[in-house]
């Protein structure tokens, strides 16, 4: 009997740890998780990319930024604004768009089979209108965590607001694992697959991304970050590309 009551208790030790970390901070910086914010729980959310591609002085930088509010409507439903993305290229700040983003939970990672949840996004800028659907899954076992993204982004661009008259089309996938080591401290990988469809015709080369995250807690603020290499050869898309997120919860 004490060793059935010590058992269950390590279990439920076990599910907690996982579960102190999923009030809102983000395991990853690619992948989306199927939990979402509480009713009425506010968050900031601030992302940084770095991309670079080439080779000696041949060598490109591009520095992307994203500032989200996160609201939690209902316990399933959460809503965002991207107020505005824009990024630093050729030593110019460029403003790109402003988006809106719904998640909407079905299902619990922890006491369901399977987590899921639907994700949508809306871009709009004044050279761009962009619409985004996924799915996200994602299981929890203890202080690990598995997530997977499937998407499809259909995009229209153009030289001026309302001229809209390029569009493509991409397929993205990704997948996700972290373990966490204590409450303030979380390590894993993550992996990233984007195949683009141009005029929703000719699909381009599959690019493939893959490297290391780790994620820090600090009470109601948390920085999560992503190191991607791309491990195949597609020369006009990024070879490294480096992802922190600076969050805060209310």
């Amino acid at each position: 009997m004490k060793l059935q009551k010590t058992t269950c208790t390590i279990l439920l030790g076990i599910s907690l740890l996982g579960e102190v970390a999923s009030a809102g901070d983000r395991r990853f910086t690619y992948v989306y998780e199927t939990t979402t914010a509480a009713k009425g729980e506010i968050e900031v959310e601030n992302f940084a990319t770095w991309k670079t591609r080439g080779e000696g002085s041949g060598r490109s930088n591009e520095f992307d930024f994203r500032h989200e509010l996160e609201y939690g409507v209902t316990d399933r439903l959460q809503a965002g604004i991207y107020v505005a993305d824009w990024k630093v290229a050729d030593g110019q700040a460029i403003y790109k768009d402003t988006a809106f983003e719904l998640i909407y939970n079905m299902t619990n990672p922890v006491t369901d089979l399977l987590g899921s949840a639907l994700y949508g996004e809306v871009k709009l800028g004044d050279q761009l209108f962009k619409l985004e659907g996924k799915l996200l899954l994602q299981k929890n076992f203890g202080p690990i965590v598995l997530a997977y993204n499937a998407g499809i982004e259909a995009e229209w661009e153009g030289d001026r607001f309302g001229d809209f008259n390029e569009r493509s089309g991409e397929f993205m996938e990704s997948f996700g694992v972290s373990y966490q080591f204590s409450p303030y401290f979380l390590l894993g990988g993550e992996f990233l697959h984007e195949l683009g469809f141009d005029e929703w015709q000719e699909a381009g080369d599959p690019v493939i991304y893959a490297g290391p995250n780790a994620s820090f807690r600090f009470d109601r603020f948390y920085v999560t970050t992503t190191a991607m290499m791309q491990v195949t050869a597609v020369t006009d898309e990024a070879d490294f590309q480096w992802r922190a997120i600076f969050g805060m919860h209310f």
